[in-house]
């Protein structure tokens, strides 16, 4: 058996935090979680999330994968900070998310992504997700930003990971293509609302019930971009669907220890993903 110890950190924020402050306070929890072997942030938090009138302003700059210089240049803000605590830590870190510039304009013409970063305990950067699926229909999210193309898994401990972000759990079909992939862990970062947070908890526990894997999700608190209360209930589920940990309304950081034996005696037990037809 090999055992992930893992924390999830649910930041609260408002309006009136300024981008850089909040970018070292957050870096400050995941240094404060030294010993863990995953740590895992919320979609957006550097940038406010529904906060789009700001996103191109506060657009950072994200390097391919490898060792992350430190510069001080301002739109590497987020990626160097995160870099240097996973590293002062010792953490896998998965980063949450953030906006994203990137130099070549996407499909439609646009040059923002929502984007997560996975970092490894040496700070090395080792994989970047950006979200498939954007929220907002004909507007925010779905008119600001390019939508990612890729699937994405990484290598996190024990298990293979497949990387998600909130509006993503909407599409089931999503999730089996990286079970397919060979994933057996989810994370989902996200920055759901209080207004649909029922659907946030129902969709966590249907996407681990039905892949047999383990989901941990980091929502945020706080209420943002003016009137948009966020859900909070950040989750870590095991693969039997089984609640570990799941926060409250505020900010707050979870703790659970997951491990694989157990998600593979699940699939052993009750082999319903060998029936797939």
């Amino acid at each position: 058996m090999s055992e992930l110890s893992v924390s999830v950190i649910q930041v609260s924020y408002g309006d009136d935090e300024p981008m850089a402050d909040r970018i070292q306070r957050v870096a400050d929890l995941v240094r404060a979680e030294q010993g863990q072997d995953l740590v895992v942030l919320p979609e957006l938090w550097p940038v406010g999330g529904f906060d789009v009138k700001h996103w191109d302003e506060r657009a950072q700059i994200v390097p391919a994968p490898g060792p992350v210089e430190a510069t001080g240049d301002p739109e590497r803000a987020v990626v160097e900070a995160l870099s240097a605590a996973a590293r002062e830590a010792g953490v896998t870190l998965h980063g949450g998310s953030t906006v994203e510039r990137s130099a070549e304009p996407g499909p439609e013409g646009k040059h923002l992504w929502n984007s997560s970063m996975l970092f490894a305990p040496t700070g090395d950067l080792v994989a970047t997700y950006r979200k498939v699926y954007r929220f907002g229909f004909d507007s925010g999210e779905a008119r600001t930003i390019e939508a990612g193309a890729d699937l994405v898994t990484a290598p996190v401990g024990p298990f293979t990971a497949h990387l998600a972000t909130c509006f993503d759990l909407r599409f089931p079909e999503y999730f089996r293509d990286g079970l397919d992939a060979g994933a057996d862990l989810l994370i989902v970062p996200a920055a759901w609302p209080m207004a649909r947070r029922e659907h946030w908890r129902a969709l966590l526990r249907a996407r681990a019930i039905e892949n047999q894997m383990p989901v941990v999700a980091c929502n945020t608190a706080g209420t943002h971009a003016g009137d948009h209360e966020m859900g909070g209930a950040s989750v870590i589920i095991d693969a039997n669907g089984s609640v570990l940990a799941e926060a409250g309304d505020s900010q707050q950081v979870l703790r659970a220890v997951i491990d694989d034996e157990h998600t593979a005696q699940q699939r052993k037990n009750f082999p319903v993903l060998a029936s797939r037809r």
